[in-house]
């Protein structure tokens, strides 16, 4: 028997975990995971907004172990590629292969004055507070930034400020809301034409826009812009730079500063029997744009991963490739949804397409939800 060590508790960690046990459940999968419980990523704008909840999108991990799939909780210290071992919390794990599924972490620090001044809308650990906030200001500013490039979930802000505004206007309150990027363009991965679309919902909801508005610090009640200019709030709600972590760069398997780079089409590493997926990696369109960093291609990629693993423990030479082609719901209120679509992975040029919006849409991202939980936990809450 052999073992497949899963480094990741996301959706790619639980998409592979998943599909080694359907493919190949007379080996041992073993996934680590620093949290305890799996939370569908969307469901932090639910709880921003106050229409949702991100207990109701969480399962625990533990769940798996009825799958067959053995789960390690605690902190990676170390992760050897050439050996196929991490060691977490002391214990030294090896396999005959690896899936590296660790996803992005957020770096509030790197911008002067940001933990200080503003909310991580992409921690867990903070969105109630940031929502209890939000909920409470009956008039004022409210500043919706992306304060780096590239981040998780591209779409998420912008459909923040969307039902932020729709919670708002529902209990009366006169907020103005305002949403910048350091990027030339809302969603550059859809052109021009698809972020005149999305800017343009903005605007008829009244929610301002600013494009190329790279910080440079925040102070108390403003972001301070690099080259000048200023975006004043009376509450911040960021999306922190994002980073790979840090235990990657120490293995060699991504650059300082950077991210994993893998194989786009088989997501091996260089190194023999290692794989590495989702938000951790870096995977260059035919565009020049990175592929985006979504759940949706994570879990997609890590059903790739564990076919090919898979063949290769059965002594099958492994053919799945993963195409690059997936969708990301972008909620506009109304009870309604748009759906960024695309094969992004395409050439010579990604195929991207904002569809919608439609009621259809906003019940199918209910069923993307309820679909997976179903599927990887059962009726574990």
């Amino acid at each position: 028997m052999s073992r497949v060590l899963v480094l990741g508790g996301g959706f790619g960690g639980v998409s592979t975990a998943h599909q080694l046990r359907v493919l190949a459940p007379e080996h041992e999968t073993v996934l680590v995971s620093r949290s305890t419980r799996f939370m569908m990523g969307f469901r932090k704008n639910a709880e921003l907004a106050g229409s949702g909840s991100m207990e109701a999108g969480s399962r625990p991990l533990s769940a798996l172990e009825e799958r067959g799939i053995r789960v390690v909780f605690g902190d990676i210290s170390r992760i050897d590629a050439e050996t196929r071992s991490a060691e977490v919390g002391g214990e030294t794990i090896e396999a005959d292969a690896m899936v590296v599924a660790l996803g992005a972490e957020t770096v509030p620090n790197a911008v002067p004055g940001l933990a200080e001044n503003g909310y991580d809308v992409y921690d867990p650990e903070r969105v109630p507070a940031a929502s209890a906030a939000l909920a409470s200001l009956d008039s004022g500013r409210v500043a919706i930034g992306i304060f780096g490039a590239p981040y998780t979930c591209p779409p998420a802000p912008y459909e923040l400020a969307l039902l932020a505004d729709e919670a708002a206007r529902a209990r009366g309150a006169k907020l103005e809301l305002h949403a910048f990027t350091p990027q030339p363009m809302s969603l550059p991965v859809l052109g021009t034409a698809g972020c005149e679309v999305v800017e343009g919902r903005l605007g008829l909801k009244g929610i301002r826009f600013t494009p190329k508005a790279k910080a440079e610090r925040v102070e108390e009640g403003k972001v301070v812009l690099a080259g000048g200019g200023e975006i004043p709030f009376d509450l911040l709600l960021a999306v922190p730079p994002h980073r790979c972590p840090p235990v990657l760069a120490e293995t060699g398997l991504a650059e300082p500063g950077g991210w994993v780079k893998v194989d786009p089409r088989t997501l091996e590493t260089g190194t023999p029997a290692v794989h590495a997926i989702g938000d951790c990696t870096a995977i260059p369109l035919a565009s020049g744009q990175p592929l985006p960093k979504a759940g949706v291609l994570a879990e997609a990629e890590g059903r790739v991963v564990a076919e090919r693993i898979a063949a290769t423990l059965n002594g099958i030479r492994p053919e799945a490739l993963f195409d690059g082609s997936g969708a990301c719901y972008l909620e506009i209120g109304g009870g309604e949804a748009m759906m960024v679509r695309g094969r992004f992975l395409a050439e010579p040029a990604p195929e991207v397409e904002l569809v919608g919006p439609s009621r259809e849409l906003l019940e199918e991202k209910a069923r993307f939800e309820a679909d997976r939980l179903e599927t990887w936990f059962g009726s574990a809450a």
